[in-house]
């Protein structure tokens, strides 16, 4: 501002900026979003209890009581209780001959109930058994859970690549063909959101984990409207996929096809397969008249 215009309007801009720090003073901080482990409503048991679960989550399928509460981060105490309370109700036992714990079948039930109530998978389940059998290949459907897809349902081709990946697997969406189409429909927040929470340790040595690329694939497959992954969570496996929408363009889910390298190349799966999952996804995605429940 120039000096002239200061001078002639000094009254009014000491004005402003007096009513500037007024309001300054009288703007509300902006505080941090609450840890919702301190409402009063939340029960530490419970998590306790859930953590109890989820020492089972790595690579030992069964486990004796100290490893469990080293596993799950608690006290012997604390997870003697609670493994005697949940093997009591049936979702740990016993293990015979030993002094260890394994889940129990009865946890299945949670994931039946799950499966049995997703309208997407009810949808979805005639487009992945026809590729199936029409392609001979593997064909999957995938949700998105945090930084995470899911597999929520898998119906097996001829040729099965990876028989280590089921119904309940989890995997980065950023390394996945599924996640990356998914991720291609959701806004750049959303995006840079779940990147930041995202470990980005390569899974295979082919594993993309620098930040740019892993954008630049996302935006990739947003202009195609497919994407293609290879040899990146599995060994041996090329992935094509395309995302599911809602009735809003927002991504729900991911299709893919999953084909091994020892008899196809990324560029014959893009060719050959692009096509399919974006069919079978347009098919499932959801027009402006309908909508799957949240």
């Amino acid at each position: 501002m120039k000096a002239g215009k200061t001078t002639r309007t000094g009254g009014m801009a000491d004005g402003m900026a007096g009513g500037d720090a007024q309001q300054a003073d009288a703007a509300p901080t902006v505080k941090p979003k609450a840890d919702p482990r301190e409402s009063s409503l939340f029960v530490g048991s419970t998590e306790k209890t859930f953590q109890i679960l989820h020492a089972f989550d790595g690579p030992h399928r069964q486990m004796p009581l100290s490893e469990i509460a080293k596993a799950a981060g608690l006290d012997r105490s604390a997870a003697q209780r609670l493994v005697y309370t949940l093997e009591t109700l049936g979702y740990l036992r016993r293990v015979h001959g030993t002094r260890n714990y394994a889940l129990s079948p009865k946890l299945l039930q949670f994931s039946y109930n799950y499966l049995r109530a997703n309208e997407l998978i009810e949808k979805a389940s005639p487009y992945l058994l026809e590729i199936s059998r029409s392609v001979g290949e593997t064909a999957n459907l995938q949700e998105l859970d945090g930084h995470e897809i899911v597999f929520v349902a898998r119906f097996p081709g001829r040729h099965l690549v990876n028989i280590d990946i089921m119904v309940g697997s989890r995997l980065p969406a950023y390394f996945t063909a599924s996640g990356t189409a998914i991720l291609s429909r959701l806004s750049e927040e959303e995006q840079e959101e779940i990147l930041a929470r995202t470990d980005l340790r390569p899974l295979t040595p082919f594993t993309v984990n620098d930040p740019g690329r892993l954008r630049a694939r996302v935006q990739e497959a947003a202009e195609k409207g497919y994407a293609v992954v290879t040899n990146e969570t599995v060994m041996g496996d090329i992935s094509v996929a395309a995302a599911i929408t809602d009735e809003h363009g927002h991504a729900v889910a991911g299709l893919n096809i999953s084909v091994p390298t020892t008899r196809w190349t990324p560029e014959s799966a893009e060719q050959e397969l692009a096509r399919h999952v974006q069919v079978a996804a347009t098919s499932i995605s959801v027009n402006k008249f309908a909508g799957y429940p949240r």
